[in-house]
């Protein structure tokens, strides 16, 4: 095969069928197309640069895992009553929130189905890190804790109008519709 273009198409419907990104008899075909019936074993495989990345399985494993882990010290950073490890666990649930909301938005746009999970991981871990750092700096400040809890809600209707989540907006609505309904009996 002398046409250099043949020998990248061919190439790459190489590299295809090596990473399973088409079909393995599409790929037979393709590759029996463009050599017009010759034997394509005479071609040496391409490295591809692509080929250093994890796969996408791996990486949705990994960063459920991440998750898990963040979750985990969230839930005892609840428990720990010290400052200083306080404001260390909470920073790293606030980083862990950041990314769990990075990845769930990525999934999102690629359809995948865990991002909800990364979604409501995310969420609880942004509500439990506002709750924490309310319970410890402003203890017995009823005000703060409305306030966060109402924010809390705020950014849930709006996610979920925006990424039209249903989940995301019947929480905030309903979150926002209980605030409301307590500041109410409460007051009078």
């Amino acid at each position: 095969m002398t046409n250099p273009r043949k020998k990248i198409i061919l190439n790459e419907i190489l590299f295809w069928k090596q990473n399973k990104l088409l079909p393995e008899h599409y790929c037979d075909f393709l590759a029996a197309l463009y050599t017009e019936g010759a034997d394509i074993e005479e071609l040496e495989p391409v490295q591809h640069p692509k080929q250093a990345v994890l796969p996408s399985e791996k990486r949705k494993m990994i960063l459920l895992v991440v998750g898990l882990c963040i979750a985990i010290m969230a839930v005892l950073a609840l428990y720990f009553t010290m400052q200083s490890l306080t404001l260390i666990f909470t920073v790293i649930v606030g980083v862990g929130a950041c990314i769990l909301f990075i990845a769930a938005w990525q999934m999102a746009r690629k359809k995948h189905l865990l991002a909800p999970i990364f979604h409501v991981l995310a969420a609880i871990l942004l509500f439990s890190m506002s709750i924490r750092i309310c319970t410890t700096y402003f203890s017995g400040n009823n005000t703060v804790l409305f306030c966060l809890i109402a924010a809390n809600c705020v950014i849930w209707l709006l996610s979920g109008i925006k990424m039209k989540l249903l989940y995301f907006t019947v929480s905030g609505a309903l979150g926002l519709i209980a605030l409301v309904g307590y500041y109410i009996i409460n007051l009078s």
